[in-house]
């Protein structure tokens, strides 16, 4: 399927618990709803990929990125 419009959006884990805890857990509500948000707008999900970024200089966080597309 080809599409006319791609949008990508990045959705990281929460600074705070990466600080104080070593790792936190993905917003899972935030992700969710940002889909849904985009959904009503017409957008379909295309691709999605999990990453490790360098947070600071000793932790790491993951980071959703989202590919969406339009027709």
């Amino acid at each position: 399927m080809a599409f006319k419009e791609y949008k990508v959006m990045i959705v990281s884990e929460g600074a705070l618990g990466t600080l104080f805890l070593g790792a936190s857990g993905m917003p899972i509500q935030k992700l969710e709803a940002t889909l849904n948000e985009e959904a009503a707008g017409g957008w379909q999900l295309v691709f999605q990929v999990i990453e490790s970024r360098r947070f600071w200089l000793f932790w790491n966080r993951e980071t959703v990125i989202i590919t969406l597309g339009r027709e």
